[in-house]
């Protein structure tokens, strides 16, 4: 582009944004948003800056044995669901498959089709449906695997720097309406780790010599810890103060089984509903995940509320505010917006509803982990440790340290993020970091 041409557009482009200075200023006063942005959001720039120059150090041989790997499970894949549908067929194809499913095979389909006539087969309408019928699991699978390999496994190679030898990453600290930090080339925060073939990715992500040291600090249950707080819930924060497992005490309560000893398959139950009742998850989605009837998954969610009737309350009192002022904001101040919460459309309602409910959870989280990011550089820095920030994501932060210096960064890591809130806010809650170190990134992890 011509230099004369490139003058005119940087010009104007930093004219406009000092322009926008004042007129901004203003607004977040108003509002007082001030205390938001002076406090945590201007400070985690320069954080982020130093993250992305930064970057990480990560094994392309290992993604290339890895890429391998998963190619033997597509094939292997394929030929199962070939076998099962008595055919050939594209299994990319959302058409085919439906055609293949529905059609040939006569599972029943009991959705509407699209605009196009055609059967949708998203995830969520096969996930129903796996349940029953192995080959949409292995369709499901065979996703899973190719997904993978393209997304992630693949990809990540052609990213590294050809001068740091390392990837990193770009983040973004105002792009989730909530507060959460997003990334994208690549995209960490999308990395699956459900799974063992997901979580293998993370083992890709080492330190950059035999004399440093992956650490992973994770905080433990946050956002549950965060609604306890804010919706005052009794039983949850007594829990939390005695270290009982919340999954465990939440299953007690519900099915009448003791903590001790408490079958696996139980207290997984307790946690999907944990969790799914933060996202306002419905009975439908609940009986997905659980892969139960949706009026078994109602009579939970149910007796969820009689047993919690805290939380009930505090999803009232938030749905109500958000109605009334268009917004609802986090422990430390923050606003997100759902203007069509008053919407006249039952659906686009109901999810604003859902969102409204969980973004006070939700932000309050991304606050408390964006306040333990400023103060983690200066405290690296007052204790004399060379220890990085090399990454961000969902509920965790990764450290590269020296060897020697593991054990001093693992206490004063622990420190600055469980004291995040402090002293703007005391939490009815103590919040706790489970912090680990290892050659790789799910070692840590």
């Amino acid at each position: 582009i011509a230099i004369d041409k490139v003058m005119e557009y940087a010009g104007e482009d930093a004219d406009i944004t000092l322009q926008l200075v004042e007129p901004l200023k203003e607004i977040m006063n108003e509002n007082g948003l001030d205390e938001v942005y002076e406090k945590i959001d201007a400070p985690l720039i320069p954080v982020l800056r130093d993250m992305e120059y930064e970057g990480v150090r990560i094994n392309p041989d290992f993604l290339n044995d890895y890429s391998k790997d998963l190619q033997n499970l597509i094939l292997e894949t394929e030929r199962k669901i070939y076998k099962t549908a008595g055919t050939d067929f594209n299994i990319g194809s959302p058409k085919q498959v439906g055609e293949i499913l529905f059609d040939r095979l006569g599972i029943p389909y009991k959705w509407r089709k699209t605009k196009t006539g055609q059967y949708s087969t998203d995830v969520e309408k096969l996930t129903e449906l796996a349940v029953e019928h192995t080959i949409v699991a292995d369709i499901l699978e065979y996703r899973k695997y190719s997904k993978l390999k393209s997304t992630y496994v693949d990809a990540l190679p052609t990213m590294v720097n050809p001068r740091t030898k390392r990837v990193h990453s770009n983040f973004n600290q105002a792009r989730a309406a909530t507060g959460r930090l997003s990334s994208e080339n690549p995209n960490l925060q999308n990395i699956p780790i459900k799974d063992e073939a997901g979580r293998k990715i993370r083992r890709a992500f080492e330190p950059r010599d035999t004399d440093h040291i992956l650490l992973a600090a994770d905080y433990s249950q946050i956002e549950l810890r965060v609604l306890a707080h804010v919706a005052n819930i009794p039983q949850l924060t007594k829990a939390f103060e005695d270290g009982i497992d919340i999954h465990a005490l939440t299953a007690s309560e519900m099915f009448g089984v003791p903590v001790e000893g408490m079958p696996a398959d139980v207290r997984r139950r307790a946690k999907a509903i944990n969790f799914g009742i933060i996202y306002g998850i419905s009975a439908f989605g609940l009986a997905n995940q659980l892969s139960i009837s949706r009026s078994e998954a109602g009579e939970y969610i149910k007796l969820y509320f009689e047993r919690f009737p805290g939380i009930k309350d505090y999803m009232d009192e938030t749905k109500a505010a958000a109605r009334e002022h268009g917004y609802v904001e986090t422990i430390f101040g923050r606003r997100v917006h759902y203007p069509d919460i008053r919407s006249s459309n039952p659906q686009l309602r109901a999810f604003n509803e859902r969102a409204a409910i969980n973004a006070p959870i939700q932000g309050s989280a991304a606050d408390v982990i964006r306040r333990a990011m400023v103060r983690m550089e200066r405290a690296l820095l007052e204790e004399k440790l060379s220890a990085k920030m090399l990454l961000q994501v969902h509920d965790e932060v990764i450290f590269e340290v020296p060897d020697d210096e593991v054990d001093a960064t693992i206490i004063l890591v622990k420190q600055v993020m469980e004291n995040a809130t402090r002293p703007a806010i005391q939490m009815k809650v103590p919040l706790a970091v489970d912090a680990h170190a290892a050659d790789n990134w799910d070692e840590a992890h």
